[in-house]
């Protein structure tokens, strides 16, 4: 989603870490995402204090003060600010940013704070002087394109961040082996509108790699208490806004910055990294821990309110290590995932999650027993069947999103056959004009069983009788019609006529030709 100016310095920060003996792509996205944090943590300290002094508040910096480094001396915090270190000399600034900086954000917060906690292993690995210099001045660079980009294109709503993750999430070969890759975020943005989290509500992602879910979340509620002054409309069709200027209780602002949003993963880096991003973004103590939430060892049930997921859609776990609450005798994962959401659910909790279309269709007991659950013992609401090609370059599989309420029992399913999400469905994913989901979102809004009929348009609804009688298929295709055009044509011995009649003409013009060359 970057322009390609972004992607050529991204690029070519990827291939000074290679140069400079970072080979490990995992590695380098993870030291990458280290410095991105001490720059951004920089910015926002200055936004908060700026702020601060408009609305006449007051703001203790986090740059405030004495920091006490591991070898026991004190210097000023000041000088552990992105904007004060850049600008050593190049072996003085690897000293500072190893001794001082990388230090100083591992301990923020206080030793029980997630980021602390996660960050107790963590290693500042740049080896050089130089890969450290040229590193800092290529990302001043790529902000400093950014904010051009924003100023001449006006995007207000524009997670860079993210984007910046998703980008170098592409460079990681191990992200298609394990299932590691950013949900794009306008497809993160139509679920949240689809599943419409509220403030109050508990979320959670079980498998939230940079915590994308979590942060849509986030933004969708602050657009809720955001008032329409200070809203916009989106490239998407949607109305976005992120003061949360309406939330006047500072008990509320708490509540949803440190007690609304709950993330697992099973790899350590994605934890930190998520950690980083959504701490960036406002939530100032993001409930992220590092947990395989398949596994014996995860024990919560029955707790959330609202549960965003696009889990891993390949691979298998190891049967001895499943977790005996499960009730689906499988070992894979995308069947496990789902299985795993709707224990996590309280009744009456919403769910959107993003899942391959085999979980739709397959015939094996565990695909029809998780259908069977899905219909039977939730309401679901919804099926979308997203673009083959929306989650490239690291996966082609076709994909589609299932939205359902914990409890109760399904009455009609509504479908969507979604065609395009903005984006060319290539590895380039090129922006272009045809996008559905401002349909989408308008008409999940609108939708009405009794009206909804007609199965030759992108949206319809399908009694769950019929999807019972299809041994609970929940394939788009399986109940879609499609409109077939009546040609008609003229009967064959007119068509001879016509032909014999082209033929006469065409002789008396070679005819005419041979004339004029005799």
């Amino acid at each position: 989603m970057l322009s390609p100016a972004l992607r050529s310095k991204i690029d070519q920060l990827w291939d000074r870490f290679w140069s400079g003996g970072i080979a490990n792509p995992l590695t380098a996205m993870e030291q990458i995402s280290y410095l991105l944090f001490m720059r951004r943590l920089d910015a926002v300290d200055h936004d908060r204090a700026e702020n601060a002094e408009f609305s006449d508040e007051s703001y203790t910096s986090l740059f405030a003060g004495e920091f006490t480094r591991p070898d026991g001396r004190s210097v000023p915090a000041e000088r552990l600010r992105w904007s004060s270190f850049k600008h050593n000399p190049a072996e003085e600034m690897l000293a500072r940013v190893r001794d001082e900086v990388f230090p100083f954000i591992k301990q923020l917060g206080g030793a029980e704070h997630p980021l602390s906690r996660h960050m107790r292993d963590a290693v500042f690995l740049v080896p050089k002087a130089s890969l450290l210099t040229e590193a800092v001045g290529i990302l001043d660079g790529i902000y400093e394109e950014i904010e051009r980009e924003r100023r001449e294109g006006g995007q207000t709503f524009h997670d860079t961040q993210g984007d910046l993750y998703e980008y170098l999430l592409s460079e990681i070969s191990s992200a298609g082996k394990n299932g590691q890759f950013r949900t794009p975020r306008h497809l993160i943005q139509m679920i949240c509108a689809l599943v419409d989290p509220k403030l109050g509500d508990e979320v959670c992602d079980p498998a939230c790699g940079t915590g994308g879910f979590l942060l849509g979340a986030f933004q969708h509620i602050l657009t809720q208490h955001t008032s329409e002054a200070l809203c916009e409309t989106d490239e998407n069709g949607l109305v976005r806004g992120v003061a949360g200027d309406e939330i006047t209780n500072p008990e509320l602002w708490t509540l949803l910055r440190e007690r609304t949003f709950f993330g697992f993963d099973f790899d350590t880096t994605m934890v930190r990294i998520g950690l980083m991003n959504l701490l960036l973004h406002g939530i100032d103590n993001p409930n992220l821990d590092y947990k395989d939430t398949l596994s014996k060892r995860f024990e919560e049930r029955e707790r959330y309110d609202v549960v965003l997921a696009n889990p891993p859609f390949k691979g298998s776990i190891d049967k001895g290590d499943i977790n005996e609450t499960l009730r689906l005798k499988t070992t894979k994962t995308e069947l496990l995932f789902v299985n795993r959401i709707v224990d996590l659910l309280r009744i009456g909790g919403r769910a959107g999650v993003v899942v391959p279309d085999g979980v739709l269709f397959g015939g094996s007991k565990a695909h029809q027993q998780l259908r069977r659950i899905l219909v039977d013992e939730c309401e679901l609401q919804g099926v979308i069947s997203l673009p083959a090609g929306v989650f490239k370059p690291y996966a082609g599989v076709s994909t589609a999103v299932v939205v359902f309420v914990k409890g109760g029992r399904t009455e009609h399913v509504w479908f969507y056959d979604m065609q395009a999400d903005g984006y060319s469905l290539d590895d380039k994913r090129d922006k272009i004009d045809a996008n559905d989901i401002p349909d989408v979102v308008a008409r999940w809004k609108a939708r009405d069983p009794a009206k909804d009929t007609d199965r030759t348009q992108k949206a319809f609804v399908v009694s769950a009788e019929e999807i019972r009688e299809h041994k609970y298929d929940l394939s788009l295709n399986r109940y879609k019609e499609i409109e077939y055009e009546e040609v008609e044509f003229d009967p064959p011995l007119e068509i001879l006529a016509q032909l014999r009649t082209l033929e006469d003409e065409i002789r008396a013009d070679l005819d005419a030709l041979e004339g004029l060359l005799s």
